[in-house]
């Protein structure tokens, strides 16, 4: 496959929230950093802020392409792992690339597999070369180089590519944070190297690691922000750490950041996490949690989340959600819903998560509207509000 050269992508910013008062979740004073702006690929234009459905497989599981543009997802994400060990580079090349093997014509991201290490930490070794480590699918063994990763993404050809980083858990002692960060500023410098030697193909993000640490977040990104990647992200984020401290390291660390580059928060979350990190500066999460908790039959609402399976729903004619305007809400009541999930049917995992992505995408829609109008803080109020009730 010739690789083909992509033009670098453009962050615009269109509206900044003001500072306002007295508004948000609480009962005190409150500042709003939300910004709503446009990231142009050569896969089309990205709204920020915005959700990535995860398709780690080169899938969302259990719906199509079709189903996400009904959605309205304007971009997935897959990951280089997973995809490198099946189907493999030789097939995805084949296939002339991740956008037309699964058949998605929006942009894309890729993980580099760092957090695929952490999660499978007892299969992987980490050094400076890069991390050794066992197929969990046959036990063959492989190196990730932070050079292989980011060619495994060229191959891929995804439109924003992320740097190897060294993910590390809840709770780690500083000396554990510090070689992670350490690992994870040499390898962003070696694959943004190989990255410009190889003509700037796509393009490359840099990852802030640092832990619980406050001073490791601050100097991680004072080294990563020395580097011209297009954009960062933050990672090592929901990785089992009270959610105080989540909410406290991306209000620390969002700020350090450049502002005229998109900034993305990986693996996050909740809608609750959605709503208070876009208010502090984020444009951009990815998350499981919607088309997992549907395949375990959780489902998210304007009111909060429901578990299909309860009896209470039995009988219950309406929609999930009378707010949603998604397929499933707007065909199929809770009753059958709670049966398919109750049967084991597969229609259950794609109903369900066909509303579960329109619900998080709709929620993205929702605040920008909300920045755009300058009423951020007053969206969040009616948010929480709602839930409450």
């Amino acid at each position: 496959m010739v690789i083909k050269k992509r033009n670098m992508l453009k962050f615009k910013i269109l509206k900044q929230s003001s500072k306002s008062k007295g508004l948000g979740k609480g009962n005190g004073s409150e500042h709003c950093r939300a910004r709503l702006g446009t990231i142009t690929t050569d896969h089309g234009v990205i709204d920020t802020p915005i959700f990535m459905p995860v398709g780690t497989l080169g899938s969302v599981k259990a719906v199509s392409v079709e189903e996400l543009d009904h959605c309205k997802a304007q971009i997935i994400l897959g990951n280089t792992y997973h995809l490198y060990l099946r189907p493999g580079c030789d097939v995805i090349e084949h296939m002339d690339g991740l956008h037309e093997f699964i058949r998605w014509n929006k942009p894309m991201l890729t993980d580099s597999g760092g957090f695929q290490f952490f999660s499978l930490a007892k299969l992987a070794k980490f050094s400076d070369e890069g991390v050794a480590f066992q197929s969990h699918i046959d036990g063959s063994r492989h190196m990730f180089s932070p050079e292989k990763a980011v060619d495994i993404q060229m191959i891929l050809g995804s439109d924003i590519m992320m740097s190897l980083d060294w993910c590390i858990g809840y709770p780690a002692d500083e000396k554990q944070t510090m070689e992670a960060l350490n690992k994870t500023t040499l390898w962003a410098k070696r694959g943004f190297d190989f990255w410009q030697e190889k003509g700037a193909v796509n393009n490359l993000f840099g990852i802030v690691q640092g832990g619980m640490y406050k001073h490791l977040r601050t100097l991680s990104a004072e080294q990563l922000t020395q580097i011209d990647f297009p954009g960062f992200a933050i990672g090592g984020l929901s990785v089992g750490e009270p959610k105080e401290f989540m909410y406290e390291m991306a209000d620390h660390t969002l700020p350090l950041l450049p502002v005229h580059k998109p900034r993305y928060i990986m693996g996050v979350g909740t809608p609750e996490d959605l709503v208070e990190l876009t208010g502090m500066g984020c444009d951009m999460f990815d998350c499981v949690m919607p088309s997992r908790n549907a395949r375990n039959g959780q489902l998210f609402t304007s009111k909060g989340t429901i578990n299909i399976p309860n009896a209470k729903f039995r009988f219950d004619k309406g929609p999930i959600d009378t707010d949603c305007n998604c397929y499933t809400c707007q065909n199929y009541s809770r009753s059958y819903l709670r049966h398919l999930y109750k049967s084991r049917e597969l229609l259950a995992y794609r109903l369900n998560t066909i509303h579960n992505i329109y619900y998080y995408l709709d929620l993205m829609e929702k605040m920008r509207d909300a920045i755009r109008q300058d009423s951020f803080l007053e969206f969040k109020r009616e948010f929480y509000s709602k839930r409450q009730n």
